[in-house]
């Protein structure tokens, strides 16, 4: 099915997987990153469209908790009051530099929505999750680069 994903919709469905991926849609990009490089796309624009999708995931974490952090998060989502306090806790220890990690199953979404919530600057938000998407890929890249050519 993912091989049929990629000869049909190439870049552009890698980025719909990786935007996907980084919501509450479990998805894994990295399986796409993986065929698509394996399968001989250039690995840069693998790299960009990934990072691109993942970071536009992100990004709507991110409003989902500017903007309906009361609303949505309350009345819908009800999330953990001990795993929120202790995800803020975190947050506040740690500030902006753990959005680098904003990729890491289950908490990176969380990490996003609370980012929102605080309403942390943008630039400062984007500056770390585009770093840690692209260094995710770079790592899966290299790896498969590495184990294929070798």
């Amino acid at each position: 099915m993912l091989e049929s994903l990629i000869y049909n919709f190439g870049y552009v469905g890698l980025f719909i997987v990786a935007f996907l991926s980084s919501t509450i849609i479990p998805l894994s990009s990295e399986t796409v990153v993986v065929l698509m490089t394996t399968l001989g796309y250039n690995i840069w624009l693998v790299l960009i469209f990934a990072t691109i999708g993942n970071y536009s995931g992100d990004l709507t974490n991110y409003y989902l908790g500017k903007y309906g952090n009361k609303f949505i998060l309350a009345k819908y989502l009800k999330p953990k009051i001990k795993k929120k306090r202790r995800l803020e806790k975190a947050y506040s220890k740690w500030g902006s530099p753990l959005l680098f990690f904003s990729w890491l199953p289950i908490v990176g979404e969380s990490i996003c929505i609370i980012a929102g919530a605080f309403n942390l600057n943008i630039k400062i938000f984007s500056f770390w999750v585009i770093l840690g998407e692209a260094f995710r890929y770079m790592i899966v890249i290299g790896a498969i680069k590495f184990f294929v050519t070798s």
